[in-house]
């Protein structure tokens, strides 16, 4: 795909290779990276380690007025029969985490038969709180609950959609929900496409996108998305380009996704590859670039579209002397980590 001596070259012009604290860097990330050697999470992640992370659990979300002991949800009546719950059947714990399975079940029974986008979105928030919790996760799988939160996502209201996101990514956690919610995965996209730039909505999308590309398993769902991936990079804030890049750096530990996003369009690429940027974005976008670099180096036989102007693969090794230079300065970046990155992109790339 490149030569490497084109870029040695560009290295020793940039004067990449010289001073005392440059070894020491490459001798840190080394060292690190041997001895974090199998480890995982998000902050093995950002340094190009485990590569990719899940996405927290939202949490913090305040109860509802009506999720307190001996009161009922809003809306309902004592009316008895299959499709409707009772009041005396939503008396509630104090504490999402103290929810039995009785009452995970009337609040998707509830979900499920109200049309009232008050109701729905409370009675989301209290689900999505309660998936905060590994056991809540199974039960509320079982009792058929996904399919029911999953079709809060084709209402009108903004808020609800938010507030089903904010519960499929916790829910996203578990590997067996995975399965059942990758049928999600498109309409996501489309969402967080549509969604207004750097709107909770937009966010609350890219939350359940990054679990969902934790593994391998899913990536083909988002490959016709990879552009809007990198609109959002170019045009969002720092929440959403943090946000979105967390997708992105689990998408390109994968070798099937290298092509796609090596000729993906992203001009502006090198710009993030500044000291003035935020430290969580520029720590991202190293690693990121070092996982594509990762990939080319193993596999050499993958042809990219050099003529592609404007593509990752030209703005990574079309001018090497513009990104030697880049990456000199931010050898000297005041924050270790970011160093320590740029250290391991290098030595990848040499």
């Amino acid at each position: 795909m490149r030569e490497s001596g084109g870029w040695s070259v560009a290295v020793r012009a940039a004067g990449l290779a010289v001073g005392a604290g440059v070894c020491y860097c490459l001798y840190r990330a080394s060292s690190r990276r041997r001895g974090r050697e199998g480890g995982g999470g998000e902050a093995g992640a950002k340094r190009g380690d485990a590569r990719r992370g899940h996405e927290a659990p939202v949490s913090g979300q305040a109860a509802p007025a009506w999720l307190q002991k001996g009161s009922a949800m809003p809306g309902l009546s004592s009316r008895k029969g299959p499709e409707n719950l009772r009041q005396e059947d939503v008396d509630l714990p104090k504490s999402s985490h103290d929810l039995e399975a009785h009452h995970i079940q009337n609040l998707i029974r509830l979900l499920d038969s109200t049309k009232d986008p008050t109701i729905q979105e409370q009675a989301l928030i209290t689900l999505s709180n309660s998936a905060a919790f590994s056991a809540n996760q199974d039960i509320i799988r079982n009792l058929g609950g996904l399919i029911i939160v999953g079709k809060m996502l084709s209402v009108p209201d903004t808020k609800v959609k938010e507030k089903a996101l904010n519960a499929l990514n916790n829910l996203s956690m578990n590997i067996k929900n995975q399965e059942e919610m990758k049928i999600y995965i498109t309409v996501v996209c489309e969402e967080t496409d549509s969604a207004p730039l750097n709107s909770e909505l937009q966010l609350a999308g890219l939350r359940f996108l990054t679990n969902m590309s934790v593994t391998n398993d899913y990536h083909y769902m988002m490959t016709n998305f990879i552009p809007c991936f990198f609109h959002m990079l170019s045009e969002g804030n720092e929440r959403t380009q943090v946000q979105v890049l967390k997708v992105l750096v689990n998408l390109s530990a994968n070798p099937a996704m290298m092509e796609h996003l090596l000729n993906a369009q992203a001009p502006f690429l090198l710009s993030l590859f500044d000291t003035c940027i935020n430290k969580e974005v520029l720590l991202r976008v190293l690693v990121f670039a070092t996982n594509l670099t990762k990939l080319t180096q193993k596999d050499k036989s993958i042809t990219v579209h050099h003529h592609n102007e404007g593509s990752i693969c030209s703005v990574l090794w079309g001018n090497t002397t513009e990104c030697a230079q880049k990456l000199t300065s931010l050898l000297y970046h005041h924050d270790t980590e970011v160093k320590e990155q740029v250290a391991e992109l290098i030595m990848q790339r040499c």
